[in-house]
């Protein structure tokens, strides 16, 4: 029996949000920003309301923060409330009874058996991921789910390895994290702006104490020595937690900022400029480094990387000026 949450959708003309459009400098950001994007658009709801959490982010001394979206936000701004589940039984079954109460169901999966990141991760390595199941008929052993930027849909040995059916043959191995997701009825055409400017003036009084890039500019010079010395499957791996997420945070936060100015919020327009400086700025230095780490030689990044921290001052001098 097939139970789903949203009906109508269908992996083959699904079309990702206009934040996952290809000629952004950073399309996809991480995957439970990104599945939360695509969701809350199928909601009805606009994204770019609930970024403002983006100022916040900070150099964590070996990455930058992975940024997602409080789940305190989802409730204030948008009526979506996120519960973790509980598993005592299999993982398909707790999933399928809270389809049926119209409740999507976020997994930690194993991308090894997500046929979307075919040419990355599909049947070659394993790596932790989010989806969202909204779709489920066991005996037929297949699934549709929002992953990354898209809805895509899995059957068959793919089914069984993610919810690992042979789980009797593995006792060590641990149930996997879920959360579902309760669904309030709100009108999308209701208007977030003064929960959305609440929220952001909050998330202002939680700013790094010194320039997050300045620290990072800091730490980097260690960093690329050990870079050199790695393969580039590692290179891959630093690049998606420090230059991705930072660049990818500051176009989502220069999105929010725009929306900001769309509702009547005027005195922004510099530092949307920087935010997106800023993204591009990451990107182009991640495309430099490989460049270096590939070929083995060492480079110059660090007045790149205060170019960057300089933008980031101006940002927060426009913010604090403007909101606290």
């Amino acid at each position: 029996m097939t139970v789903a949450c949203f009906t109508a959708l269908d992996p083959q003309t699904y079309r990702a949000h206009a934040l996952h459009d290809l000629q952004r400098n950073w399309p996809e950001t991480n995957c439970y920003v990104d599945l939360w994007i695509e969701l809350l658009a199928t909601l009805g709801c606009d994204p770019a309301a609930g970024l403002g959490f983006t100022v916040t982010q900070d150099f964590e001394g070996d990455q930058f923060t992975f940024f997602k979206f409080p789940l305190e936000d989802l409730a204030t701004l948008f009526g979506v409330r996120v519960q973790e589940l509980a598993i005592y039984d299999r993982v398909e079954a707790h999933a399928a009874e809270q389809l049926r109460r119209g409740r999507l169901v976020l997994v930690e999966v194993d991308s090894f058996y997500l046929p979307d990141t075919r040419g990355t991760s599909y049947r070659t390595t394993h790596g932790k991921t989010t989806i969202a199941i909204n779709r489920l008929d066991s005996a037929a052993r297949s699934l549709q789910y929002f992953h990354n930027a898209g809805y895509f849909e899995l059957g068959g040995a793919d089914f069984d390895g993610l919810f690992r059916q042979d789980a009797t043959a593995h006792p060590e191995l641990l149930f996997p994290y879920v959360e579902f997701v309760k669904i309030e009825t709100r009108e999308p055409s209701r208007s977030y702006k003064k929960e959305a400017v609440a929220i952001f003036a909050k998330h202002l009084q939680g700013l790094p104490k010194e320039n997050p890039l300045r620290v990072y500019r800091t730490a980097f010079a260690l960093q690329f020595a050990q870079l050199i010395d790695r393969p580039m499957e590692f290179f891959h791996l630093y690049a998606f937690n420090t230059l991705r997420q930072c660049g990818a945070n500051f176009e989502l936060l220069g999105d929010h900022l725009a929306w900001l100015e769309t509702h009547d919020e005027a005195g922004l327009t510099r530092a949307i400029g920087d935010c997106r400086d800023i993204a591009s700025g990451a990107k182009s230095m991640q495309f430099q480094l490989a460049r270096a780490v590939s070929r083995k030689r060492t480079g110059e990044f660090d007045a790149a990387i205060e170019r960057l921290a300089e933008s980031y001052d101006r940002v927060m001098s426009v913010l604090r000026g403007r909101y606290t």
